[in-house]
């Protein structure tokens, strides 16, 4: 069964699975991994708020991920949101892809998405992928479930410290909405019956920032990421020393990983060339990749230098 709420509320009520953009829900249904009801968002009115405000910026959680991308403002205020949200998945996609569709969706796994397997994300015994093919997945090993974390969204709104808006009025930062990955089962942590109604983005720095997002695929469209890196950079009034750094990378582990340490180490070092080559190792510090992942080590480096590169290209 199939409904469609009028409003927020009736919404949150609703039993079953909620459908907006449907990029990843009709996949799940399609493969028989989701067969619930339906509770379409189509008439709820509110999630395609845009609004600009002093305290920040506020998207509703219907808002296409296309709309993010080309919108002058968030172009101009949070780059790298901007350029995360055009550089993922395909047109098509980004066109019907909604932002808390994004931050919600399931991974890519194919031992998850196969009908027949019962890996521990569907309450299996283990993770088929550890022992099967792991390829694509993680070279972080952060819990049971070594599948990556599919939303570049999520990477691009933790490094911009965005607050997710509930149909409660509560307010969660991306790292709780996430959780810290060791319950294989739950890819997200958003409670039973509670549904994201909005994004909330804080002001941008008072001086600007500088910003790039990048990713190493295997193929140059419509591929999911080796790795992805958010990278924002502010500088002190001389520009000649890092003021401070946000660092955010997706794609090789089963969240999203901060790069505290290598944003501590930034701060107070010339934003140069030689810097970047020198620090940019300090991203896989920590890593425990798996036999077949170990190549991610290798290449999270270049993807970090070549990042921090393109935010400098913003200060010519």
């Amino acid at each position: 069964m199939i409904t469609f709420p009028k409003s927020i509320e009736a919404a949150a009520s609703s039993p079953g699975q909620r459908r907006a953009g449907g990029t990843d829900v009709q996949e799940l249904r399609h493969l028989g991994i989701r067969s619930d009801d339906l509770v379409d968002l189509r008439d709820c009115p509110g999630l395609d708020r845009f609004e600009q405000a002093e305290d920040g910026l506020h998207l509703g959680a219907g808002i296409s991920l296309t709309r993010i991308a080309q919108d002058a403002a968030v172009k101009e205020q949070y780059p790298a949101l901007a350029e995360a949200a055009g550089g993922l998945a395909t047109p098509q996609i980004r066109n019907r892809a909604s932002l808390a569709g994004s931050l919600l969706q399931e991974v890519r796994c194919w031992y998850y998405r196969h009908p027949d397997q019962q890996c521990a994300k569907k309450g299996g015994a283990v993770c088929l992928a550890r022992q099967g093919d792991h390829l694509y997945h993680s070279c972080f090993d952060t819990g049971v479930c070594v599948a990556p974390h599919p939303s570049t969204m999520a990477a691009a709104l933790w490094a911009y410290d965005a607050l997710v808006e509930l149909d409660d009025a509560s307010l969660l930062d991306i790292p709780t909405l996430l959780g810290d990955g060791t319950d294989p089962r739950r890819t997200h942590h958003l409670a039973p019956g509670r549904l994201v109604v909005a994004v909330h983005l804080p002001p941008p720095p008072p001086k600007g920032e500088l910003a790039a997002y990048g990713r190493a695929i295997s193929r140059a469209r419509a591929e999911w990421p080796l790795a992805e890196l958010v990278v924002r950079l502010g500088l002190d009034k001389k520009g000649e020393k890092i003021d401070w750094a946000r660092l955010v990378m997706g794609g090789v582990a089963n969240r999203p990983l901060r790069l505290s340490v290598l944003e501590e180490a930034l701060v107070g070092q010339p934003p140069t060339d030689e810097t970047f080559a020198r620090l940019a190792p300090m991203a896989i510090e920590g890593a425990k990749p798996l036999p077949m992942t170990g190549y991610k080590l290798r290449i999270i480096p270049g993807l970090v230098r070549e990042q921090l590169l393109r935010a400098m290209e913003g200060a010519a």
